[in-house]
């Protein structure tokens, strides 16, 4: 009886700490959300007033990104449009080349196959920010610079050995019986790939999908390096234009951000079941 006591008070207990660290948790994630919104409806003038909640709240701010009605903002929906440009190339370059490779490493038992997961891991033992000078020679090399392709080609690098890695994670917990029965029934790798691989593979394929498409609308370092006309820079590297000024407007700053941060938001609510199923099969080997 005692010791069913204990158990249910340690049961009890674990579950308050539980709750405890994920209040603390979600506090710590909406603080920082909620001061953007705060300041994105607070007026010029009262930008600095250090108010819970603004006196005047207004719109103002949404109607001048929207409406590129600041210096700031004069090129928004061109560098809105380049954001989602690189987003979606580096979305469909990283799904077609990991799954490729994950397929021939994971189904065909191609030669040398544990050494191109081994090299892909490899990869991520240089950080990024390392790698910066190499990768502005090489693509200064093939006359690519202040080109979105330069921002593409520089973050499918460094998104694709990831998604290599947890595809082929994936697929190993596909049971090679159905490839042996395709192949019975006359399957070529090709349609083995396309009737059978992929459709077992979708879940985590949306999840890389997701990754890759959040890594490229997120990145600044090597858009920042790589890009320098202001029609071809992303958001990203546009929104740290603001700091430039002594007097940088951030009400509209964070406005700008907002609206920004609406696109990956609606992909992620769109997908977060598969998202998460397909990480979940990609991380526990079978």
């Amino acid at each position: 009886m005692r010791r069913a006591r204990a158990g249910g008070m340690r049961r009890a207990t674990s579950r308050l700490m539980s709750a405890v660290i994920g209040v603390l948790l979600l506090v710590w994630t909406l603080v920082p959300i909620y001061h953007m919104v705060v300041m994105a409806l607070t007026p010029a003038k009262e930008a600095f007033a250090g108010a819970l909640w603004p006196a005047h709240p207004t719109l103002e701010n949404f109607r001048a990104t929207l409406t590129e009605g600041h210096h700031f903002l004069r090129q928004f929906w061109q560098q809105m449009f380049n954001s989602v440009f690189v987003a979606v190339l580096v979305t469909l370059l990283v799904l077609a080349i990991a799954t490729l490779a994950s397929f021939a490493v994971a189904r065909l038992r191609v030669r040398g196959r544990h050494l191109i997961t081994d090299m892909a891991l490899l990869t991520y033992l240089i950080p990024a920010a390392f790698l910066t000078v190499p990768m502005y020679r090489t693509i200064a090399g093939y006359g690519l610079l202040d080109t979105r392709w330069a921002l593409i080609l520089a973050v499918v690098t460094f998104a694709t050995p990831y998604a290599i890695l947890v595809l082929k994670q994936s697929a190993d917990r596909i049971p090679r019986e159905l490839d042996e029965a395709a192949r019975i029934d006359g399957a070529s790798p090709v349609q083995l790939l396309r009737l059978v691989y992929i459709p077992l593979m979708l879940p985590s394929l949306v999840a890389i999908g997701t990754y890759a498409f959040l890594l490229a609308w997120n990145e600044y370092l090597y858009a920042l390096i790589l890009l320098s006309s202001e029609d071809r820079l992303s958001v990203p590297v546009a929104l740290g234009n603001f700091l430039s000024s002594d007097d940088a407007p951030w009400n509209l700053l964070m406005a700008t951000g907002l609206v920004y941060a609406v696109p990956p938001v609606i992909l992620y609510y769109a997908v977060r079941r598969q998202m998460v199923a397909g990480l979940m099969a990609g991380a526990v080997k079978g």
